[in-house]
């Protein structure tokens, strides 16, 4: 990312004091010298021009992705980053088979970036090819083992697939890594499934993961959208000990009395 200065010119006052100690004749026989020509001023050091990277990123931050994309086709051809890079810009447009194109030319250039493998994998479980965006996630995650981000993404493919004891323990591994990264929506993500009972089956486990975190105002929520989409039931939840320190919470006993609750 690339920031530019703003340059303002300030006024400089100069003050000139003259002590005439000559008589007045002396004036008139030696011609007063002529006043210098005021000195130039310091030229003014011009801002570099930002590469295409840099004005890619300032583009991109502001969500204009085509002209973040244009910007990057500029540089190096040989550039693994510039790839990935315009490879998130056509995602962000949902042109997931450009996306698809720039990254594996990405991996081409870098075939051990966890990163650009993760971006692979978001772009598979968009097209609801959940095998092979599993395929990209524990391929990233041999090549990173410690990413939260990428575990993340591995639980919640895993949940799309109904396979969600494995998608708990993947969800309390990315926890492990950063407390926070259920609420990390920077860069390529897995989007949230379709299906209610699916979409069901990721917020109770993110409730989980919440209360593990403290996050204890978040794992209401969650568990509000697990509660309405059908994937749990107040008795569930009241027999899950996992919850336990949600009780006494009144977001919490209300939730579950408006629930029906005893």
């Amino acid at each position: 990312m690339c920031s530019f200065n703003r340059h303002r010119w300030l006024p400089v006052m100069v003050v000139l004091a003259a002590l005439a100690t000559a008589a007045p004749a002396a004036f008139s026989q030696t011609p007063a010298p002529s006043p210098a020509a005021p000195a130039p001023p310091q030229a003014i050091k011009s801002q570099p021009e930002p590469t295409p990277e840099e004005l890619g990123d300032t583009l991109f931050a502001h969500q204009r992705y085509q002209a973040a994309i244009e910007a990057y086709k500029k540089g190096p051809r040989d550039s693994a980053v510039l790839w990935n890079k315009t490879g998130i810009a056509y995602q962000m447009m949902f042109n997931m088979q450009d996306a698809t194109r720039c990254y594996q030319a990405s991996l081409k250039l870098d075939p051990r970036n966890a990163s650009v493998v993760n971006n692979l994998g978001t772009v598979y479980d968009s097209l609801k090819q959940y095998r092979s965006a599993e395929r990209m996630y524990r391929r990233a995650l041999k090549l990173d083992p410690r990413s939260a981000v990428i575990l993340k993404n591995l639980g919640t493919n895993l949940l799309a697939q109904h396979q969600y004891k494995k998608g708990w323990a993947v969800y309390q591994a990315a926890l492990a890594v950063d407390p926070h990264i259920f609420e990390n929506n920077v860069g390529p993500r897995v989007e949230n499934p379709t299906s209610n009972q699916d979409r069901g089956a990721m917020n109770f486990y993110m409730a989980k993961g919440c209360v593990r975190a403290g996050m204890n105002d978040r794992a209401i929520d969650y568990l509000r959208m697990a509660l309405n989409e059908g994937f749990t039931t107040p008795k569930k939840i009241a027999a899950d000990s996992e919850f336990a320190n949600l009780r006494g919470i009144p977001a919490f006993d209300q939730l579950m009395a408006a629930q029906g609750a005893p």
